[in-house]
């Protein structure tokens, strides 16, 4: 069963300002560790291999590993999972925060990819790989649907839509969020963590678990900015349309724009920028400065 642990603490400060000062309760972001260990079947014997560690925010770890393990092109779909569970053979202080992934019966693991075994933070992603090939995407481009446009008054509606629907943000402050859109702007799917790439594994997962096509006319929205990471998993998930609140780096433009992925950055109420693949939006009758 996976942990429902909560994404908030509640924690005694003292808070000073010009008018007034004194102790009071506040609600923090959780964070913790999750190990990943995969077992797998090699010449007709069991296999297991601790494979990262990440900081995360407690709850939703099966979809956080099942996405991981998909961006990272070592899964192609959930049937490849025979089951998750967490380990019982743990220290206290460790129950619940070590997850074991066996795979199927004559899954074929590429070990190549396993070697990556990095320790990775949740605000750090890339570093830690052990090749500069080991980030290279090798999705193929994603294909445009040319009678699909999405209009600007729809993505001018989704951040206050995110903002009302993140409820442990609301108290904290410190968590980001993945989600996932239909193409009228109705929200389908919210995951969140202290870890942007985490969010967007959990999101991910998510979506595999419950069969949800991420290429059909869907949308996500980051609350960060987009690194190279956070574009390749989103094209590697399929996903035509990626907004953030943040903006991109050069490299995650690069790639959008390799990909044909529409990637939109400095998403605000008012306004926002397209780097990538503006011919998924119907921009009409504006004037052209």
């Amino acid at each position: 069963m996976e942990g429902t642990d909560s994404l908030v603490s509640l924690r005694k400060i003292y808070k000073y300002s010009k008018a007034e000062a004194g102790h009071l309760k506040d609600l923090l972001a959780v964070e913790s560790p999750l190990q990943i260990r995969l077992e797998f079947e090699k010449n007709h014997e069991w296999h297991k291999k601790d494979l990262l560690v990440t900081m995360r925010s407690p709850g939703n770890d099966f979809d956080l590993a099942l996405g991981f393990l998909f961006a990272e092109g070592i899964v192609e779909s959930n049937r490849d999972i025979l089951l998750m569970r967490y380990c019982q053979r743990v220290k206290p202080e460790e129950k619940g925060n070590v997850l074991i992934v066996k795979f199927v019966e004559g899954f074929k693991v590429d070990l190549k990819k396993l070697e990556r075994n990095f320790y990775t933070n949740s605000s750090c992603g890339v570093c830690g790989k052990t090749a500069i090939d080991a980030v290279k995407c090798v999705n193929d481009v994603l294909p445009i649907n040319h009678q699909w446009q999405i209009n600007p008054e729809t993505i001018l509606s989704i951040p206050k839509n995110l903002l009302t629907s993140q409820t442990a943000f609301k108290y904290t402050g410190g968590l980001h969020a993945a989600a996932l859109y239909d193409q009228n702007g109705n929200l389908l799917l919210l995951r969140e963590d202290i870890g942007r790439h985490n969010a967007l594994d959990k999101l991910i997962g998510a979506c595999l678990k419950e069969n949800i096509d991420l290429s059909k006319e869907k949308i996500v929205l980051l609350s960060g900015r987009v690194s190279y990471e956070m574009a390749q998993k989103a094209i590697n998930a399929g996903i035509p349309v990626v907004l953030a609140f943040g903006p991109p780096t050069q490299l995650a433009v690069d790639l959008a724009q390799e990909k044909k992925m529409t990637l939109i950055g400095f998403l605000k109420e008012e306004s926002f920028n397209i780097y990538s693949g503006e011919e998924r939006i119907k921009i009409v009758g504006k004037k052209i400065f």
